[in-house]
């Protein structure tokens, strides 16, 4: 089942002013699927087979040869070395999509990119389906506890494969071939357990010394480690947003999984059914609303940060940022019924920031209806399936 991809509208825009688009994003998020689509009229080069891979690193120039009207190359990480070549071609040609790049935003090949086609080259970052994609094709699961188990990793929709067995998989052979690649961890196991770790606290403010302490690592390994996590989009942060505010506020990030499925899996949810009574479904429902915010970004093309706004009081906005002017905030709430008290984080920091001009705040929750509040706050609630954040 192809699911059509928003971020393809990016990809088409960038390739009318890029010689090279580079398309990154975790494995498995639908970067090759998108590229064929993107360019079916382009050949399409694995560089993950040995023998493409061995040829693009003996011999870059005889490799590119076979290409004079550009190519898809895949997995573009596995040959670091070829962008130098590819600047050399696209300067000569002068031609505007002649290659689409895939592949990882690993540092090495991130660095070669930039060094080699700044300048030339256009980035999407396609990260897992979005909610409004799954919509729009009919593909949305009936139920809330369903999205946060499933995730939005395109084969899920795709095969008949439960959950629990395709993420089993999927983290064996992350741990196994990306990490390893990205860093001498010797002691794979203390590694999977701090990715466990990580899960258990999506959406919640970052303390290195506490998950050091509790995996057993260092805080200078816990920060190592991190930055895998985030260069192979398992995970991101939510910055502190408090420029121009006073200094009652949090500053340190917040953690958030990329996609709540790979998440949910880790945390050893494996049925639905387990999600509703669960402790963290209402970390799980924050990670799956702030990472839609993220994709709706990351396929518009848009680099903004995710920033939050959070005092030592513990009064909180889960996803704040400007926005043609205006300051704009949403919250989120697993519940299916409305409760009155939602808005008063919304209203208290609606007074406390009277300088800037507000957009309508938005409070999305697990129901499936949308309507203004009755609370004292200038806001909107917007259901789950009614929205998902378009």
């Amino acid at each position: 089942m192809f699911i059509p991809r928003v971020a393809a509208a990016t990809a088409s825009r960038l390739e009318r002013g890029f010689p090279v688009v580079w398309l990154t994003g975790p494995r498995q998020s639908g970067k090759t699927t998108l590229a064929q689509h993107l360019r079916p009229d382009l050949p399409y080069v694995s560089l993950e087979q040995p023998d493409e891979r061995e040829f693009a690193a003996s011999d870059p120039r005889g490799f590119l040869a076979r290409f004079p009207d550009g190519a898809i190359l895949d997995e573009i990480q596995a040959a670091p070395e070829l962008p130098s070549w590819i600047q050399g071609i696209v300067d000569a040609s002068g031609q505007m999509g002649q290659f689409v790049l895939t592949g990882s935003q690993q540092p090495a090949i991130a660095q070669s990119i930039g060094q080699s086609l700044a300048g030339r080259v256009g980035r999407v970052e396609l990260l897992p389906l979005s909610g409004a994609e799954l919509i729009a094709a009919d593909a949305m699961p009936d139920s809330l506890d369903d999205v946060m188990l499933m995730g939005g990793y395109p084969t899920l929709f795709d095969r008949d494969v439960a959950p629990a067995d395709w993420f089993g998989n999927y983290v064996a052979t992350y741990v196994e071939r990306d990490v390893r690649q990205l860093a001498a961890i010797r002691d794979l196991d203390t590694f999977s357990r701090f990715l466990r770790m990580c899960a258990a606290r999506s959406g919640q403010i970052m303390n290195m010394s506490a998950l050091g302490s509790d995996v057993g690592v260092s805080s200078v390994t816990v920060k190592e480690w991190l930055s895998i996590l985030r260069a192979t989009y398992i995970i991101d942060f939510v910055e502190p947003y408090y420029a121009n505010l006073t200094t009652r506020l949090t500053k340190q990030p917040k953690l958030v999984f990329v996609d709540v499925g790979l998440m949910a899996y880790l945390l050893g949810i494996r049925d639905a059914s387990q999600i509703a009574g669960h402790p963290l479904r209402g970390a799980l429902f924050e990670t799956w609303g702030v990472t839609e915010v993220l994709k709706a970004w990351r396929n518009a093309g848009i680099d903004t940060r995710l920033t939050y706004l959070r005092d030592k009081q513990g009064a909180e906005i889960d996803v704040v940022f400007e926005d043609a002017g205006k300051f704009a905030a949403v919250e989120f709430k697993s519940g299916a019924t409305v409760a009155s008290d939602w808005g008063k984080p919304l209203s208290m920091w609606q007074q406390r920031m009277s300088n800037v001009t507000w957009a309508q705040p938005s409070v999305v929750y697990g129901g499936d209806e949308s309507f203004e509040p009755w609370w004292s706050c200038d806001a909107r609630v917007e259901g789950l399936r009614a929205t998902a954040l378009r």
